[in-house]
């Protein structure tokens, strides 16, 4: 891919998502309909899926980021059913699907209907959360869809590397692909595990948060291919080695997590919007593609094959959720109860992505005879017609169905107040740390930084609770609201005061810098705060 060709799919993939962020319809679901559009325009090149590029460059990322915004805690407290769908309901889509697909297609080798099967078998990583977050579902829901989607990939990957060595006529068994996949699921979170804890002690001792930040750029790349190296899941290291560092990330300092977080940000938005918007790209290399099967009779396949995909996970999903606590007495005490619209919910948000293409593009063109893999060219078709299908009528419809289910949605006002009584006992603690430091003859300090310093944590305790409190009848903020604008617009006064300054020459450049990396870093605390 020339450069410019990719600086272009960067520049509009972004520029589609922010005009996403105006509208009703999801990013994704934008971005694709922008690459369907766009793969016949004439003049646009030809953005050919490499899976050579997706899975060890972009996927690593990807998946690195939405583990380290998931919550080590809440995935090990719903460490079941979200086991059930990564691997469980992975697998059990892979043999049944496929075999459905083999029925429905006329001379689809039983091998090659499995690889189908293995390819659009997991959902993907990032259309499900980015809609649940959109859509503000339930907690637990939210963290089964992350759990799915962080853990899915790998047992895809070894289903498909099992059933394309059968397809490819090298051999393979089922006791053989149970083996690999217990070596690469093992082996990957061996490596996660073994490097976890050099990454976060390199993390703690790096003095230079610029050091800290380019570290961990390369952690992903490095934990996926470290992993891949061994023949163990890369996909599986790369998310233990971030849920470890998500956990764990209080304990690096201030300056390095503001980096991160706003270099970590565009990575996910670049990423995000390129990928969705190859997706749709994609539709006139594999219709071109297509060869013998005409476009009417792969479309008829396609159908069939998209209202499979579906019913088979509600086939797996509904007994996953409600058989085991029929069955166990001790998951009905340890795990809230649950009706009949979480499982729907979930069943419905199973779209399909990138990961499916990209699999489904390294199929090689041949066997190991020589021969033509069979059905190649249809099974490309058939795993995009399901990635677009599923982004579309369940992307779009699922948040008429959350509405019409009447889901209840996050309790803003008691997330507040539990977020206020922790900010309460935590400034208590500082409050009573900060009287035995000042009570220390080498910490004393003139009364009115002393009062600066008790201020400050007055401010911090208060400004919680006023978010619960009244509004102001005018502008209809609270008082923290309007704090927050002041503060803003004091900033901005003493901001442009430093540029007249600059350009007077009573200051040279070097130090207005360091004048507006100080105000810089108040107002990112200030929107931090506005945007938690």
């Amino acid at each position: 891919m020339e450069v410019l060709s990719l600086v272009g799919l960067i520049a509009v993939s972004a520029a589609v998502a922010g005009a996403a962020r105006r509208t009703p319809v999801p990013a994704p679901l934008l971005l694709v309909t922008a690459g369907l559009i766009a793969s016949y325009v004439p003049g646009v090149p030809d953005y050919h899926l490499d899976p050579h590029i997706v899975l060890p460059l972009v996927l690593p990322p990807l998946l690195h980021i939405a583990a380290l915004d998931s919550s080590y805690l809440d995935l090990r407290a719903n460490i079941r059913p979200i086991a059930l769908l990564s691997v469980g309901y992975v697998l059990f889509a892979t043999v049944v699907v496929g075999y459905l697909a083999y029925l429905l297609v006329p001379d689809l080798p039983l091998p090659a209907a499995l690889v189908l099967g293995a390819v659009i078998a997991p959902p993907d990583a990032v259309a499900a959360t980015a809609i649940a977050r959109r859509l503000g579902l339930p907690g637990r829901i939210t963290t089964i869809l992350q759990g799915e989607s962080l853990v899915n990939d790998a047992t895809a990957i070894t289903a498909f590397k099992v059933a394309l060595a059968a397809a490819l006529g090298v051999g393979a068994s089922w006791g053989g692909g149970l083996g690999e996949f217990a070596v690469a699921s093992l082996g990957g979170v061996g490596v996660g595990l073994a490097l976890m804890l050099p990454i976060h002690w390199l993390r703690r001792h790096l003095k230079e948060a610029l050091l800290q930040n380019t570290l961990s750029l390369l952690i992903p790349f490095v934990a996926y291919a470290a992993a891949e190296q061994v023949h163990a899941s890369g996909v599986l290291a790369v998310v233990v080695v971030a849920l470890y560092l998500g956990h764990h990330s209080w304990q690096v300092d201030f300056a390095t997590r503001l980096q991160e977080d706003a270099v970590w940000r565009m990575v996910a938005f670049v990423l995000e919007s390129a990928v969705f918007a190859l997706i749709g790209l994609q539709l006139a290399i594999v219709v071109e593609e297509l060869g013998e099967y005409g476009v009417g009779e792969a479309l008829r396949y396609a159908a069939g094959v998209f209202v499979a995909v579906v019913v088979v996970r509600f086939v797996w999903v509904y007994p996953a959720t409600f058989l085991p606590r029929v069955l166990s007495r001790r998951i009905r005490e340890r795990e809230p109860d649950t009706s009949w619209t979480a499982p729907l919910i979930v069943g419905w948000a199973g779209m399909r992505g990138v990961v499916s293409l990209a699999i489904a593009f390294s199929i090689p063109l041949t066997t190991s005879d020589g021969d033509d893999f069979p059905a190649r060219n249809l099974v490309l078709f058939l795993t995009f017609t399901t990635v677009i299908g599923t982004l579309v009528v369940q992307g779009l419809t699922l948040p008429s169905l959350i509405r019409a289910l009447k889901v209840p949605a996050r309790d803003v006002q008691a997330e507040t107040l539990a977020e206020a009584q922790a900010q309460s006992k935590a400034s208590a603690a500082a409050e009573q740390r900060l009287r035995e430091l000042l009570e220390d003859e080498r910490n004393k300090l003139p009364e009115p930084l002393a009062d600066r310093l008790r201020a400050v944590l007055e401010r911090r305790r208060n400004a919680v609770w006023e978010r619960l409190g009244a509004v102001n009848a005018v502008t209809g903020e609270s008082a923290d609201d309007t704090y927050r604008r002041l503060a803003r617009e004091v900033i901005s006064t003493e901001r442009a005061v430093f540029v007249e300054l600059r350009n007077r020459r009573e200051i040279d450049d070097e130090m207005m810098r360091t004048l507006l990396r100080r105000l810089d870093l108040e107002e990112a605390a200030a929107y931090r705060e506005e945007t938690a």
